[in-house]
């Protein structure tokens, strides 16, 4: 009885522990995006660059997301219920957000791929209202499966559904097994087309790169390597989109292998991806990590970024 009562401390501390971790980490990103995000809004030319304008598309959406799901975090490890009318706000934002990041990312491949490979047109294809253009569409096209998910629930949940306080989770929409199958395929299908468009730029900007010398090359290169980095960043966020139906199977078999699984997956493959993004720009690009140095010592470097 005494080693029983051990072992269920040492598992609430542990739990304790992982919570309290999960609160330290998202703190921590969301300090740093809102830093990046102020910064963006400080310089007026970032306002007219597509790929900072992605960027900063990026950071909005990985800071939301973080906040969603930190709190079905809570309110799981509460067991707190939540009205229905809420919970279904929070998934739609949830499910919508799950697919704008790799969107977004794919999007900002695309617009390093025109810059290096079709340079003569990168001023006319990469104007601020196409990229805001751009942006709707990222949103639009994130927007279908949450539509399609939303849709089929309120065709088949019964009205009692709507009535009780429940534990918020993104499986309570998920009514039959074939819904399962669906959010896969989906899943799939936009993993597969953003792979195709990820590996066809790669292969285009490396095929430029061996071509291109003295200043062209190193831009390029650097290019290159941008593109890997969030080819990296765009696959652990793909990955994320399997994570469901591994923990669907890991459930059957032992709840509490299934709590480690969810846990090791949202740390790996919700908050790791969302820290990359200030990685990539906010120390890889010369402007940008100008003005966070300038922005960061309240202008006593004297060295103001410029365009």
């Amino acid at each position: 009885m005494a080693n029983n009562s051990t072992i269920m401390v040492a598992s609430d501390r542990t739990v304790n522990f992982q919570v309290l971790l999960v609160q330290v980490l998202v703190c921590v990103f969301l300090c740093i995006n809102l830093f990046l995000i102020v910064t963006f809004f400080m310089k007026e030319y970032f306002y007219t660059v597509t790929r900072y304008v992605l960027f900063v598309v990026t950071l909005f959406s990985d800071s939301l997301f973080l906040i969603m799901t930190d709190m079905l975090l809570i309110f799981s490890y509460f067991t707190t219920p939540v009205q229905m009318w809420l919970c279904i706000i929070i998934y739609i934002v949830l499910s919508v957000y799950t697919f704008v990041t790799p969107l977004t990312l794919t999007a900002m491949v695309l617009e390093r791929y025109v810059a290096i490979c079709i340079p003569l047109r990168h001023a006319e294809l990469c104007t601020t209202r196409a990229t805001l253009h751009l942006i709707l569409v990222v949103h639009s096209l994130s927007s279908v499966p949450c539509i399609f998910t939303i849709s089929i629930f309120f065709a088949l949940a019964p009205r009692t559904f709507y009535s009780a306080g429940r534990v918020c989770s993104v499986e309570m929409f998920l009514l039959y097994t074939w819904q399962g199958y669906l959010r896969s395929a989906t899943s799939q299908f936009y993993f597969l087309v953003m792979s195709i468009i990820i590996v066809y730029a790669y292969l285009k900007i490396m095929k430029v790169a061996k071509a291109a010398s003295g200043e062209n090359k190193t831009s390029t290169r650097k290019g290159l390597r941008t593109v890997i980095l969030h080819s990296f960043q765009l696959l652990l966020c793909l990955l994320q989109l399997f994570c469901p139906f591994i923990e669907d199977a890991v459930r059957q078999i032992d709840f509490t292998l299934f709590i480690k699984v969810r846990y090791f997956n949202y740390v790996t493959f919700i908050i790791a991806p969302r820290c990359l993004s200030p990685l990539i720009y906010g120390l890889r690009d010369d402007l940008f990590f100008k003005a966070i140095r300038y922005y960061t010592l309240c202008g006593l470097y004297k060295k103001a970024p410029s365009s």
